[in-house]
C-alpha cells in the first residue's frame, strides 16, 4: 500500500504527499465518503499546506473521521508528554491523548496536590489515517495540548489532564496527576538525558525506565522516535506505516515524558507522506515544541532553548541529507542561515557557558548500515568548529559510538575514557546514541569501551555524498559499544574565572557505564 516503490524512488517527499491524497481521495469518493484530517468541536487539524490544499478542493460528502463523543467519565487520558516553550524558565506544554473525541479539555495546575483550582483550557488536534494508509483500517487520534506560561522559575508545579466528566482534581482521580519543574532562575547543576532510534519494544521501556532513574531536568530525543513509518527511506513512505504504533509509543514513554520534558528532533522514519507535503503534518499534531525556528511551516522540529547556563539546538538533518534525500534542500539554506545566527547569538551571552546541539543523521560514526552524512559534515560541522560548540549528538545508527576531539576532518586531539576535551581550543566531540531500542546495527572494528577498551589505529567506513557513498578510513572512532543505551550529561556551572563541565556517560541497557569523559569550558 501507499507509494509504489518504483515510483517513490524519483519523488520527494512532497510528491509522494500529493500522490497519497490524489490516490486515497478518488477512492474514497468512490465509495460516498470523504477523507480528511478529522474534526472536533466544528474545526479541523490541517497542517501547513495541507489547509490550502483542502481549502481549494471540496471533497462535499460525509467526513471518515469518527466525531462522535461518549460519556466523558469513561475516557481516561493516556499518553502524557511534557515539552519546554521557547523559555523553560516559564513555559511549559502539557500534552496528552483520548481514544475518542472528548468535550472541553483542559489542565488543572498548581503548587500542590490537593490545590489544583488553576484551571486552564486545551487544543485537540484530530488526526484521521484512512485505510489503505499503511497498515491499519481507518483510524483517529486524537492528541490534545495546553501551552502553560508565566511560570515561575525552579517552581515544581501538580497538574492534572481533564475533560467534562473527567476532572483530575476528584479525589478519586487524584492518582492521575503529574509534576514537572520549571527551570532555575540561576545556574545551577542539572542533569540531562539523550538517544535516539527508540520504537516500541522492552529494550525502549527498559531505557525509559533508567532515565527516570537519573532524575534529568529533560531529555533530548534525536530522532527516528515511533517507528509508525518502518521504512524510513523517504522513498516508499507509508509502506507498512501503521499511525496506531505512536498510541503504543506515547503510552510507553508516559512513565518519563509525564514528569521530563521530551524534546525530539526529527528523523527519516519520523517523515510521514500522508499528512503533509514535508511529512511532518503528524508530528505537528503529536507535539507541541518552541516556535522560534527558523521555519515552522516546512522544519517544525527545529527551535532553540537554554535551560540555566546551556543553550540547547534541534536541528533538521533531513534538510540536507544526501543518503535519504526526500526533503533535502526543503528550507532553502534558511535552516544553516538560522544555526549560525543561534550559535553566535549563544557564544555572545554571558549567561550561556555552553551550547549542545542535536540532530539524526550523523556527522561521524563508522557504523556499516548508515555511517556518516556528508551533508553535515558540508553545511553545519564548519559552523559547529567555528562556533566551537560543545557537544554534538546524534541518533540514525542502532549504537554507541564516540568520537575523539575533532577538528577539520582530523583528530585534533585524543579523548581516551576518562579524558577531558576543551572545545575553545581543541574542537568538536560527537556522540551517536541511536540504542534506544530498535534492532541494532554493527561496527567494522573492534568493540572498544569503558572495561573493554580495543584501541585501533584505523576503521574502514564511509560517508553518504551527493554522488553516493564514498569509503574512508578514519582515526577518530574512540568508543563503540554495540547494544541497547543512553547518554547522561552532568552540567556543573562555574563562578567567574572557573572552568564550567560537562560530565558525560554512555549507559547501558544493563546500568553499565559504558563510556565517561568531561567537556571543560573557563567562564568568563
Amino acid at each position: 500500500m501507499g507509494v509504489p516503490e518504483q515510483l517513490a524512488a524519483r519523488m520527494s517527499m512532497a510528491e509522494q504527499h500529493e500522490y497519497l491524497r490524489a490516490r486515497f481521495s478518488r477512492r474514497t469518493m468512490i465509495r460516498g465518503g470523504a477523507v480528511t484530517l478529522g474534526a472536533v468541536a466544528g474545526g479541523a487539524f490541517v497542517p501547513g499546506a495541507v489547509a490550502q490544499a483542502a481549502t481549494k478542493t471540496s471533497v462535499p460528502t460525509r467526513a471518515a473521521a469518527r466525531t462522535e463523543s461518549v460519556d466523558g467519565a469513561l475516557v481516561a487520558p493516556f499518553g502524557r508528554h511534557l515539552a519546554w516553550g521557547s523559555d523553560p524558565r516559564t513555559e511549559i506544554t502539557v500534552s496528552w491523548q483520548v481514544p475518542v473525541a472528548v468535550k472541553k479539555p483542559f489542565v488543572r495546575i498548581g503548587a500542590h496536590p490537593w490545590d489544583l483550582s488553576h484551571k486552564i483550557d486545551a487544543e485537540v488536534r484530530t488526526l484521521f489515517t484512512p485505510a489503505g494508509v499503511g497498515a491499519s483500517g481507518n483510524h483517529t487520534q486524537y492528541y490534545v495540548h495546553a501551552e502553560l506560561t508565566h511560570l515561575r522559575p525552579g517552581r515544581t508545579y501538580y497538574y492534572g489532564v481533564g475533560h467534562a466528566g473527567f476532572d483530575p482534581a476528584e479525589a478519586h482521580l487524584l492518582g492521575t496527576l503529574g509534576t514537572f519543574t520549571t527551570a532555575p532562575a540561576h545556574k545551577e547543576p542539572f542533569t540531562f538525558t539523550a538517544f535516539g532510534d527508540e520504537g516500541v519494544s522492552y529494550h525502549g521501556l527498559a531505557n525509559n525506565s533508567l532515565l527516570l532513574g537519573q532524575n534529568p531536568a529533560f531529555h533530548l530525543h534525536a530522532g527516528d522516535i515511533a517507528y509508525a513509518d518502518p521504512a524510513g527511506a523517504g522513498q516508499s513512505a507509508d509502506a507498512g506505516f501503521d499511525s496506531r504504533v505512536w498510541d503504543q509509543f506515547l503510552a510507553q514513554t508516559e512513565s518519563v515524558a509525564k514528569s521530563v520534558p521530551w524534546m525530539p528532533a526529527y528523523g527519516n522514519h519520523d517523515m510521514e507522506a500522508w499528512y503533509s507535503p514535508n511529512g511532518y503534518g503528524g508530528e505537528d499534531a503529536r507535539w507541541n515544541l518552541p516556535d522560534n525556528g527558523p521555519d515552522k511551516k516546512n522544519l517544525p522540529g527545529v527551535y532553540s532553548f537554554v535551560y540555566g547556563n546551556t543553550a540547547v539546538i534541534s536541528l533538521d538533518a533531513n534538510d540536507i541529507s544526501f543518503e535519504i534525500p526526500a526533503n533535502l534542500g526543503i528550507s532553502g539554506g534558511t535552516q544553516t542561515k538560522w544555526l549560525e545566527a543561534q550559535l553566535k547569538k549563544y557564544r555572545a551571552s554571558k549567561d550561556v557557558d555552553f551550547v549542545v546541539v542535536f540532530f539524526h543523521h550523523c556527522a561521524y560514526c563508522t557504523s556499516t548500515a548508515h555511517a556518516s552524512e556528508g551533508g553535515v559534515r558540508q553545511e553545519w560541522v564548519p559552523l559547529f568548529e567555528k562556533y566551537t560548540v560543545d557537544l554534538v549528538i546524534n541518533g540514525h545508527n542502532h549504537q554507541y559510538e564516540r568520537t575523539d576531539v575533532i577538528k577539520a576532518g582530523k583528530v585534533a586531539k585524543k579523548l581516551p575514557i576518562g579524558g577531558t576535551a576543551y572545545p575553545e581550543t581543541d574542537g568538536v566531540v560527537y556522540v551517536t546514541a541511536g540504542a534506544a531500542g530498535r534492532s541494532l546495527y554493527a561496527f567494522t572494528a573492534p568493540l572498544s569501551y569503558e572495561g573493554h577498551e580495543n584501541e585501533v589505529e584505523s576503521v574502514a567506513s564511509f560517508v553518504n555524498t551527493k554522488g553516493g557513498k564514498v569509503n574512508e578510513t578514519v582515526a577518530w572512532s574512540r568508543v563503540r559499544y554495540l547494544d541497547y543505551s543512553f547518554l547522561r550529561v552532568d552540567v556543573t556551572p562555574a563562578s567567574k574565572g572557573r572552568t564550567a563541565t560537562l560530565k558525560v556517560r554512555g549507559i547501558a541497557e544493563t546500568g553499565e557505564e559504558v563510556d565517561h569523559f568531561t567537556v571543560a569550558r573557563r567562564v568568563r
